[in-house]
């Protein structure tokens, strides 16, 4: 099972910046004469993070849970990942292991102004990649650092610096850094409106200059601050893992998936174009089996799965 995930990963990375026309049309196509447009069957995996599960004891019993609701996936906590139990979980249930969550990157950051705290920052993140790679998993995700630690521009070449000198170890072991679109005051204005662009979100990783750092794009995150649909048009070929949650501009506040006001109508036309086949990891209140169901469910709904 480990394998077969890693044996996909070179599918989703590859994927073009933008399809074909050919092939926008015929979906379009396809979701007109069914009532929807842009359906993303077949190129969704749907996992979740682990914290949500809340059903079972062990973690097999949590793995199997998660895959009778009708995930694909799970993400762990780099912290949380014994590699030998992990793998039995994944060899008895089929659920496999997509990515993970690094360790304590908020209080750990690649962006302190400490080099002390940044060496341990990294430490943590090569750390979290053998982790990764040892339960199967293609992704780590990443949070860069936090605008409170200098300007933007400390902050950028402090994590390009830090992030950088994992990157060989990410190549040889094949996993992805993914670097997450979080509330940390970097690469966006917090105090701005709903018409922000995403470009320093791409200057930011292009400044890596690197295949293996990527973006793990969360749909929810930033749908206060900007268009989803026209972010996910602009980062293209960067992103190849997807976070999705909901979230109501008028009640300031994320919702259960496709209970706010995100267009996804937009957001599936908008990974049609760039051709996105992938992992998309739900992150909202999890539960017991009926939640996990009632979440998978809203999923399918919000990709027209």
């Amino acid at each position: 099972m480990n394998h077969r995930a890693r044996r996909q990963f070179p599918q989703f990375a590859s994927a073009a910046p933008v399809a074909s026309v050919a092939a926008v049309s015929i979906a379009a196509s396809a979701g007109e004469t069914s009532g929807m447009i842009a359906p993303l069957k077949g190129r969704i995996y749907k996992t979740l993070k682990f914290a949500m599960i809340r059903e079972g004891g062990t973690l097999v019993e949590k793995f199997a849970a998660a895959r009778e609701a009708g995930f694909e996936g799970v993400e762990l906590r780099a912290t949380q990942i014994d590699p030998e139990k992990v793998n039995q979980a994944i060899a008895e249930t089929g659920l496999l292991v997509d990515g993970s969550l690094g360790f304590d990157s908020w209080k750990v950051r690649h962006s302190d102004p400490d080099p002390a705290v940044r060496a341990k920052a990294l430490e943590y993140l090569r750390t979290g990649l053998r982790q990764t790679h040892a339960v199967g998993g293609h992704s780590l995700l990443v949070v860069v650092g936090h605008g409170k630690d200098g300007t933007e521009s400390e902050v950028w070449k402090r994590s390009v610096d830090n992030i950088s000198k994992a990157i060989p170890l990410a190549a040889e072991l094949g996993v992805m850094l993914c670097i997450e679109n979080v509330w940390n005051d970097f690469c966006y204005d917090p105090n701005g409106g709903s018409n922000q662009k995403a470009d320093s979100f791409i200057r930011y990783v292009d400044a890596f200059r690197s295949p293996w750092v990527r973006m793990h794009f969360d749909i929810g995150n930033h749908w206060k601050f900007a268009s989803v649909g026209d972010w996910i048009r602009s980062l293209g070929k960067r992103i190849v893992k997807l976070d999705i949650k909901g979230f109501s501009r008028g009640k300031n506040s994320f919702t259960k998936i496709g209970a706010g006001d995100i267009d996804f109508t937009d957001v599936r036309k908008a990974l049609i174009e760039i051709d996105y086949h992938g992992w998309c990891a739900a992150e909202v209140k999890g539960g017991d089996l009926d939640r996990l169901k009632e979440i998978s469910r809203n999923m399918d709904r919000a990709f027209a799965l």
